[in-house]
């Protein structure tokens, strides 16, 4: 498994190169790749509110015994979150400020809540990979 500070290098580096990249998406940003799939911008709000939802985990886990986390809809949330109308600067820098904290998050998680937020942790990377690939490929 990775360390919760592995994670959060990761995360930071996966930040600072897609950062650039994203904001040069421009217009191309509101576009869907294919019929019926989410826009780069909507992906992008995605990635926020999957920094939302995961940094109330990271936090909870390491105040609460119990990893037991509501869900959330995914695909309302980018539909209420209006992402596909919103600025694509506005989204970028939300993103990067949020896991700019989750990242400071991951690496001061103290060494009795590191076992159970570890898996959770590097999850959270995994996914956010998978979606800048999505979004930058």
């Amino acid at each position: 498994m990775t360390s919760p500070r592995a994670s959060a290098a990761a995360l930071r580096k996966a930040v600072a190169a897609a950062t650039p990249a994203l904001l040069a998406l421009g217009d191309a940003s509101g576009v869907p790749r294919a019929p019926g799939k989410w826009s780069p911008r909507e992906i992008i709000g995605h990635l926020v509110d999957s920094a939302i939802n995961n940094y109330s985990r990271f936090v909870r886990g390491q105040l609460e015994d119990s990893l037991v986390f509501p869900g959330y809809a995914q695909e309302d949330w980018v539909r209420v979150g209006g992402y596909q109308e919103a600025p694509l600067e506005e989204l970028v820098v939300l993103w990067q400020a949020l896991n700019t904290r989750i990242a400071a998050v991951m690496e001061t998680t103290p060494e009795h809540a590191r076992s159970r937020l570890e898996q959770l942790m590097s999850d959270y990377v995994t996914h956010l990979n998978h979606h800048l690939r999505q979004i930058l490929e």
